[in-house]
């Protein structure tokens, strides 16, 4: 019984053919072995050395070298964006499946028919198949996941979508076998390893697509994909304490769900505990391991060790250097570290770092440096040799698309620095830009751990706020003047003011500053004030020209208050409200998700 398809009907794009295999060329059992040892020392450190090496001279008759090896590839396509590296990656992954459709078990049409009937004899499957299946999803997906970054046009979507509903597919079937199989455990390891690739796929289905907006859910359900977060912890939680070579992914996937996810687009609430327990034995076994440090890096920034952190990270640079992209990923965090503390110098050292190596987000890397810019003194900028100006006019022309659209934060960081449109009769200066990078990636929870931090940043919001009311006092004044010279004047002239002004934006400012204040004072421990400031925002609504998701995102933030002070049916009202009456802001996507996660934690807590 072949599970779902076979090579011809999956990837008859793909010119897949096998020949029928009378014997194995290599004993499965030592194929196993000896892909399971490289796979459990598997850091960037030798992902370009002796392990890829290995993987590489094994792909074309091992499926677990294969499945190795074309995970290395893939991997430094996600992390270089290469062009080359992306069809290296999908190159290496197209033999990746043929190797491992050798070993799925052989379909007639009549047993294709058969099985859209019946779902047959699981039993019928040997343990080398059950490994093929499980091997073949692990492929599925990760081509799937490199058909989307490879070009934008509609037909290379479909692919990727169906090669990731038809990974889905094997997935469960393979949990169906596993059921079956799980009294009868006679091999001991190629249980286990079986065992742990689908957890490993099965959890990380579950976990990501649980993530997803309602209305996107309810339109996965339709075609058979569902999301359930608890299953999915549960099965990558007992996955990564399992003994399996996939252990460790499970382990990194709960990893990157903890001290990512869950703060870019959940709520912020972080299981720290969890991730500490997890990496724990991996840190002692691999204290130099490049993942290892880095997700240690990741845990003490959660828990406010900033200092700690900035050590970590540093250490993770210095201990390889094959993978420079991997770097990055460094520098992005230290970046925003010296931005918590407002060391705007080492802030911009790390965002020029990231402008003149990385090829991820060249538009937002360039906004961020200019933002950061625009915190220093202007003598200090000048010292920098910088022009913060033409950074800002740069942006536009360095936004990218990924499977046709464009990338949400790249489109904020473009409308924003319109600003500074050479089409305007000046610039007009954006308000803390560093600080509104730093709310849209959700550094605020992670800075409450810190009370200095928190109270050093209300001190220069504060600064902005009477900066931007001096401002417009002045303004008036300057208004009031001009009105009436005008009446006292034989000639009005009409329609001569020029088409933006600073003034033009002077209620968005103003909301952006309240927001960043009362995140501040939500941090502080100080409701009340922070209150006042959310409802400034909210009640502003209609007197906002460009910033209009200032609202909803505030919403949210009100929400999370009223939670706080144990008002949970107010607080889902607020979140319903801020996902159903808006739509078409910037950074639409990242709030449902955010208001998504909320909800699933908020309803939850509230019917128990």
């Amino acid at each position: 019984m072949a599970l779902v398809g076979n090579g011809a009907e999956l990837e008859a794009d793909e010119d897949i053919f096998e020949d029928a295999l009378e014997t194995l060329s290599m004993p499965s059992r030592v194929d196993m072995a000896t892909s399971s040892q490289h796979f459990s020392s598997f850091d960037t450190k030798q992902a370009s050395g002796q392990h890829r090496t290995s993987n590489m001279k094994r792909a074309k008759e091992s499926m677990y070298h294969a499945l190795g090896y074309s995970t290395i590839v893939v991997l430094q396509a996600v992390m270089t964006f290469e062009q080359q590296d992306i069809q290296n990656g999908i190159s290496a992954m197209k033999d990746a499946l043929q190797t491992c459709q050798k070993y799925r078990k052989k379909c007639t049409v009549v047993e294709s028919f058969s099985s859209l009937l019946s779902r047959g004899s699981l039993e019928q499957l040997t343990e080398e198949e059950m490994h093929a299946e499980i091997c073949y999803a692990e492929c599925l997906l990760q081509k799937a996941a490199l058909t989307f970054v490879q070009d934008e046009n509609m037909i290379n979507f479909i692919k990727g979508g169906l090669k990731i509903r038809t990974s889905y597919q094997i997935y469960k079937e393979c949990l169906s076998i596993l059921h079956v199989i799980q009294k009868n455990k006679v091999e001991q390891q190629f249980f286990y390893e079986f065992e742990g690739g689908v957890k490993l796929g099965i959890g990380a289905f579950n976990l990501m697509l649980s993530l997803l907006p309602a209305r996107i859910i309810r339109l996965l359900e339709f075609i058979g994909f569902s999301g359930n977060r608890e299953l999915g912890i549960l099965q990558l939680r007992e996955g990564a304490l399992g003994r399996s070579m996939r252990s460790p992914l499970c382990c990194l996937t709960i990893l990157a769900f903890h001290t990512y996810i869950s703060l870019i687009l959940g709520t912020g609430e972080v299981n720290v505990v969890e991730a500490e327990r997890l990496l724990e034995p991996y840190l002692q076994q691999f204290p130099n391991g490049s993942l290892m440090l880095f997700y240690h890096g990741r845990i003490e920034l959660l828990k406010g060790n900033v200092k700690e952190a900035q050590e970590i990270f540093r250490k993770c640079i210095s201990v390889q250097e094959e993978w420079k992209q991997f770097h990055h990923l460094c520098y992005w965090e230290l970046m925003w570290i010296f931005v918590f503390q407002q060391n705007w110098r080492e802030a911009y050292y790390y965002s020029d770092l990231l402008c003149k190596e990385s090829k991820w987000s060249k538009a937002t890397y360039v906004f961020l440096k200019a933002a950061i810019l625009s915190m220093l003194p202007e003598e200090d900028v000048v010292a920098t040799k910088e022009d913060v100006v033409a950074l800002f006019r740069q942006v536009d022309g360095l936004k990218q698309r990924i499977a046709g659209k464009s990338i949400p934060t790249e489109k904020f960081a473009v409308r924003k620095a319109r600003r500074y449109s050479p089409s305007l009769p000046a610039p007009v200066k954006l308000i803390l830009p560093a600080l509104e990078m730093m709310y849209v990636w959700n550094g605020f929870p992670l800075v409450s751990k810190r009370k200095d931090l928190s109270e050093n940043l209300l001190v220069t919001v504060e600064k902005a706020e009477a900066d931007l009311q001096s401002e417009r006092k002045r303004v008036d004044e300057k208004a009031q003047e001009t009105g009436t010279k005008r009446r006292n004047s034989k000639f009005v002239l009409f329609n001569k003011e020029p088409k933006q002004h600073s003034s033009d934006y002077s209620v968005d400012d103003e909301c952006l500053v309240k927001l960043l204040k009362g995140c501040c004072l939500k941090n502080l421990q100080r409701p009340l004030q922070a209150e006042l400031c959310f409802n400034h925002v909210v009640q502003s609504e209609k007197l906002l020209k460009y910033d209009h998701y200032l609202v909803p995102f505030t919403l949210f933030e009100l929400a999370f208050l009223y939670k706080n002070q144990g008002e949970i049916d107010k607080a889902i009202k607020v979140l319903e409200t801020a996902r159903n009456n808006y739509k078409d802001y910037s950074l639409e996507s990242r709030l449902h998700f955010r208001i998504q996660a909320a909800l699933h934690l908020w309803k939850k807590s509230s019917s128990d």
